[in-house]
């Protein structure tokens, strides 16, 4: 980061935020969730999607929701976008098991009916579908008043692949690591960024590294839906694929036990600045939580990585070698 909040004489260390201070304690998370897939067991076969054998193919399933995004987009009373990002955080997930998208299905849960807020999401799910070429199969809204104070947006997505086409999900050591730009926050760490933000401004107010964007229009900017990687990845023998969302950089984590060497990390977008900035975050927590300007991260032959970026807006970005932490801009992650 162009500065560093680790920097104390600016900031006291009870001024400093992290995701677990804001009510999201990562650890505590996976340790949930670790609970409940034991409590019944998991088919899961890969680290982004489960995986059904109905023959000669795989059929797939992910699902996710936007998080407290909404939030957001309730405050600024704008919810046309957010239906991009309930597409772009299902599809997202496929695409890094190696799986074509190709239907959904959308959950709306409201305290209310709303005829301009549903047209609005309406409209956001109707532009992720056409971005992600996905077909929408079917969907449910329901008021809750009871149970929802505000609204919820969740998805579910399936998609199909040949069995040779998913990837192995195993990084090799002297891999080479490709990394594809985010265009902004994404859908993740929006807790944190709305503490760090409205400490001292409002939505509304002048972002003032864009002054021609507002905050929360900064903070809405939809999660880039990365389908269109799905071909040349699997041309060029991408062995992992992460999807760098909730954990940040550690999701590199998630294509094996290896130390991920990040040489030349892609440029990070000023909002993440102001973020750090605003809240007093350390360099690690803003690695844990954000993406830092790059949204996906494959693992492929040295020898083919450099086809791959020439081939997309992909840049070669590090390498894999033996150990088991991701290693960035100065920080040791694990």
């Amino acid at each position: 980061m162009t500065e560093s909040a680790d920097d104390g004489n600016q900031h006291d260390d009870e001024e400093r935020l992290t995701y677990a201070d804001t009510g999201v304690d990562i650890d505590a998370s996976e340790d949930a969730t670790a609970a409940l897939l034991e409590a019944f067991g998991s088919d899961l076969t890969t680290e982004y999607a489960g995986l059904l054998d109905i023959g000669d193919r795989y059929l797939a399933l992910a699902t996710d929701g936007v998080g407290t995004k909404l939030l957001v987009a309730e405050a600024v009373g704008d919810a046309s976008t957010i239906g991009i990002d309930c597409i772009a955080m299902n599809v997202n997930d496929l695409v890094a098991a190696g799986v074509d998208p190709v239907g959904f299905v959308d959950y709306l849960a409201i305290d209310d009916p709303d005829e301009t807020l549903t047209n609005e999401i309406g409209e956001g799910l109707a532009v992720g579908l056409e971005r992600a070429d996905l077909t929408m199969l079917g969907g449910e809204t329901a008021v809750m008043p009871d149970v929802v104070e505000g609204f919820d947006l969740a998805g579910t997505c399936v998609g199909l692949a040949d069995k040779d086409a998913v990837f192995d999900g195993e990084a090799q050591v002297g891999d080479a690591l490709v990394g594809f730009p985010s265009n902004g926050i994404h859908s993740n760490g929006l807790t944190l960024a709305r503490e760090a933000v409205t400490r001292e401004h409002d939505y509304d107010d002048e972002f003032p590294l864009a002054p021609e964007r507002t905050i929360g229009e900064e903070l809405l900017r939809p999660t880039r839906i990365y389908t269109d990687l799905l071909e040349p990845m699997c041309d060029h023998g991408v062995h992992a694929a992460a999807h760098v969302t909730g954990g940040g950089w550690t999701n590199l984590l998630r294509m094996g036990d290896r130390r991920y060497v990040i040489d030349e990390p892609l440029p990070a977008q000023p909002i993440f600045e102001f973020i750090q900035r605003e809240g007093a975050v350390t360099d690690a927590e803003m690695h844990r939580t954000f993406n830092m300007g790059t949204g996906f991260v494959v693992a492929l032959p040295e020898e083919a990585a450099s086809e791959l970026a020439a081939e997309t807006d992909g840049r070669i970005i590090g390498r894999v070698a033996e150990g088991k932490t991701v290693d960035i801009r100065g920080l040791s992650l694990s």
